[in-house]
């Protein structure tokens, strides 16, 4: 028998089972079995009362997936080819390694220290992460751990949860220049921070977003609701634009009695939203328009993924900065550049030559929205943070050890303590057994391979602009 805790805010039908004055109680359940007897499932356990919450000890610690039909263990799939960046971020500690002195010249803005030692994780937090960004990320590798356990190799790392990174590659040239290893979730060109996927893949509480895995299919469903040709052919933003000046601008761009931009601009205010029930908030609703506008807030915005999964054109202003999965998409096939020193008269070009080319620019859309509802479900994200912390391993020229004030992590020790949102979010996206494949195949470093991807980027994008160019001469001379 194992103990399987329940919620009365959350599971239906549970009075009988569950004791409401209590915001908790756990229940015994046989768990299903596999042929072989062992158990195909392990839920979280809580403890009750006065016990203090601790980490289970018969999860697996090896890794032995079994043959699937769909999905064979013996064959694996090579990953898909924005991997390929996991060698370029890791590229400056390919000569030197990485040593226990580079890591801890990463504490200084880290707000925490994962290290990983016979497959269990450790942290040493040291500051308080923006809302919860600290603990969904730190859910997120647990969950990796039971995807694939006894997997992952010995390692230790620093980890930063704010928007804008921080180790300037100017600061760092030649062969011995020994970078400061520090991860976060955007990086850009001009910095050498190691890009992790965001907090939001495995739900980001405080704005009602829930996992990635389960979004994803309500905005599959959001699309098959109105067809291409039959949304309203402008494009659409909604957001909070006072988290940057970029934004803010972007607002003059809004349908006026003097102009009209072919956008239509919305605010969220996430403060009266959540008053509200976040009814104007769901995602799966919001693809509904021809084309959407991403656009940079304080940093890289977690609004990126969800803009493209729509089958939507997406009118990506031009960015700064990068996440881990957007440096594999290029323009022209799975978005229209934007400027972003002149976005209204870019915006109102983008829709006008969508509109008058509508077969291409619904295959723009469908191009983006099959590559994150494919290339970027969550098995792949799983599989991407694997490599990248496999790969990381293979650069440290130390053992890793437990740090004596590092606290062991495990569901058990992260779930259990929560309630309202965050617990349902973190059940929500919780492994429950691991995989039965192996992760996908990582492509090898090839560094003409993704130097002819950013030719084709910047060709693309002069492309749009001379097209850009060519529409507004035209338009002057007829007045």
């Amino acid at each position: 028998m194992v103990l399987i805790c329940c919620c009365c805010l959350h599971v239906a039908n549970t009075s009988d089972a569950c004791n409401c004055q209590s915001v908790f109680r756990c229940i015994s359940r046989k768990p299903t079995l596999t042929p072989a007897g062992m158990p195909s499932e392990f839920p979280l356990r809580c403890a009750t009362g006065n016990l203090k919450q601790t980490c289970p000890e018969n999860y697996p610690t090896k890794h032995n997936p079994t043959t699937n039909p769909d999905r064979p263990s013996n064959l694996t799939s090579t990953c898909p080819s924005y991997f390929q960046w996991i060698h370029d971020d890791l590229r400056h500690w390919k000569e030197t390694g990485i040593t226990q002195d580079m890591i801890e010249r990463a504490r200084k803005t880290a707000h925490f220290r994962l290290v990983i030692v016979n497959g269990k994780a450790y942290v040493e937090k040291y500051r308080q992460s923006i809302q919860t960004r600290d603990m969904f990320t730190l859910w997120g590798i647990l969950q990796l751990l039971r995807l694939y356990p006894g997997r992952l190799p010995d390692l230790e790392l620093m980890f930063d949860c704010d928007d804008r990174p921080v180790i300037p590659s100017k600061h760092f040239r030649g062969p011995n220049a020994a970078p400061p290893p520090l991860f976060r979730y955007c990086s850009d060109w001009q910095s050498l921070d190691i890009v992790f996927p965001d907090w939001s893949f495995w739900g980001w509480a405080e704005t009602n977003i829930r996992p990635w895995k389960n979004l994803l299919k309500e905005i599959k469903e959001g699309n098959s609701r109105t067809k291409w040709k039959d949304r309203t052919p402008y494009a659409y933003w909604r957001g909070n634009p006072w988290v940057s000046p970029i934004r803010q601008d972007l607002l003059k761009c809004n349908v006026s009695e003097q102009n009209d931009w072919n956008t239509r601009l919305y605010l969220q205010d996430w403060v009266k939203q959540s008053k509200e029930g976040y009814r104007e908030s769901n995602l799966q609703d919001q693809c509904t328009h021809r084309y959407k506008i991403y656009i940079e807030g304080w940093a890289w915005s977690v609004s990126e993924k969800y803009i493209l999964a729509c089958d939507s054109v997406t009118l990506y202003v031009r960015p700064r900065y990068h996440d881990f999965f957007i440096r594999g998409m290029v323009p022209l096939q799975h978005y229209w550049p934007i400027r972003d020193n002149s976005k209204c008269t870019s915006l109102k070009f983008a829709v006008e030559w969508g509109n008058n080319h509508t077969k291409e620019a619904q295959a723009i859309g469908e191009a983006a929205s099959n590559f994150i509802h494919e290339d970027m479900k969550i098995d792949y994200v799983y599989d991407y943070i694997f490599h990248l912390l496999n790969e990381y391993a293979k650069l440290l020229r130390f053992k890793p050890k437990i740090p004596p004030g590092a606290d062991e992590l495990c569901p058990e020790t992260m779930a259990c303590p929560t309630n309202g949102t965050h617990r349902k979010f973190m059940e929500e996206s919780m492994v429950l057994s691991p995989s039965d494949a192996i992760p996908c195949t990582l492509p090898p470093h090839d560094p003409s391979v993704l130097g002819s991807l950013r030719d084709r980027k910047d060709k693309s994008t002069k492309q749009v602009e001379s097209w850009e160019n060519e529409y507004w001469e035209k338009l002057s001379k007829k007045q």
